[in-house]
């Protein structure tokens, strides 16, 4: 990415954390996106949220070209939710037909976060989403049915929960994707890399945590569990400007700093190698979707400190077109709901 993007994603780090009671766990908080498009492949079209004084215009354009049409001008300021800070986006459905708006929070952290869900085709607001407290988007599944939110139960940075929401039952289910076995573990980090793999279903994250090893955090939006994967060999490696990449097929997930691959990871097996193809770890054993953090705001610091320095026709059919008046959807606090 530019650098000048690159500076406004950590300007606006700086800002959230710095803001009282600002909190950093694996997945966000990463700021929504304006102006950015997203796009997903085998799908034609691209949508972005671009700020227009107070309100949001969703802006849409085929994939690869440069016109836009407006397609919806929304009250309230939306963007693409924030997965990393290489500027990598979620919220769109592998089949194109979902996307995810997030709510642009004035004051951190929000008493509540709204949502939007839009229908792509046409494109038309399908529901509000307010949900209690701060959550942020962190993947939707392929066919646009499972939403996952990280939700701050509080402004302590050790208290977090990661949330499936049923999207079409309107659902949000009680019980946390977390491992009982796991749930003192510290894995609070920052998300440097994101990659999708074949088909959308595997979201694949990369951190970085000063203090302890970086880790991929691999979700299957499809199945609702994750794996979380050490990489003990990258300790003492700058991985500020590492991006992750697939290989042919998306059996394999490369990382590489400068251009380089440094570690190869089996995306069947979760198996870790060098580069060079050699071992160089045990596979990794299937653990929770998010542990616990242990992180103060010391951690918070040396966290920012390291990113720094790390350096057509159809698309007009989306143009104001009448739409009926979508869902208001209060979510009330997940463990008053039943899980499925």
């Amino acid at each position: 990415m530019g650098c000048m993007k690159r500076a406004a994603l950590l300007a606006s780090l700086a800002v959230w954390l710095v803001a009282p009671g600002a909190a950093l766990a694996a997945g966000g908080p990463v700021p929504p996106v304006q102006d950015g498009y997203i796009g997903v492949p085998g799908v034609p079209y691209e949508y972005a949220a671009w700020a227009a004084g107070r309100d949001t215009v969703v802006r849409v354009k085929q994939a690869g070209a440069r016109s836009t049409v407006p397609g919806l001008r929304l009250a309230g300021r939306y963007g693409i939710p924030g997965v990393d800070y290489g500027g990598t986006t979620t919220g769109l459905a592998a089949n194109g037909r979902t996307l995810i708006l997030a709510d642009v929070p004035a004051n951190l952290p929000p008493r509540t976060t709204r949502l939007l869900v839009l229908d792509t085709e046409p494109l038309a607001v399908r529901a509000r989403l307010t949900l209690p407290g701060w959550s942020t988007v962190d993947a939707i599944s392929p066919d646009g049915r499972w939403l996952y939110l990280i939700r701050y139960a509080s402004p302590n940075v050790s208290d977090y929960e990661v949330l499936a929401y049923d999207l079409p039952a309107h659902k949000l289910l009680a019980k946390p994707i977390i491992d009982p076995r796991d749930r003192d573990e510290a894995m609070t980090g920052f998300p440097i890399s994101r990659v999708m793999g074949p088909g959308g279903r595997w979201a694949y994250t990369l951190y970085m945590r000063p203090s302890r090893v970086p880790f991929v955090h691999a979700l299957d939006t499809t199945g609702r569990r994750a794996v979380c994967i050490d990489l003990p060999s990258l300790a003492n490696a700058d991985i500020g400007n590492a991006h992750l990449g697939l290989g042919p097929g998306g059996t394999e997930l490369q990382i590489q700093i400068s251009s380089v691959t440094r570690t190869v990871i089996n995306t069947r097996t979760f198996a870790v190698y060098a580069g060079d193809g050699g071992s160089a770890r045990a596979p990794a054993r299937q653990v929770a979707h998010i542990r616990r953090s242990s992180g103060g705001p010391w951690e918070l610091v040396l966290l920012l400190i390291g990113v720094v320095a790390a350096g057509g026709a159809q698309v007009a059919r989306h143009a104001y077109r009448r739409r009926p008046e979508p869902a208001t959807i209060t979510v009330i606090d997940p463990r008053l709901t039943d899980d499925a």
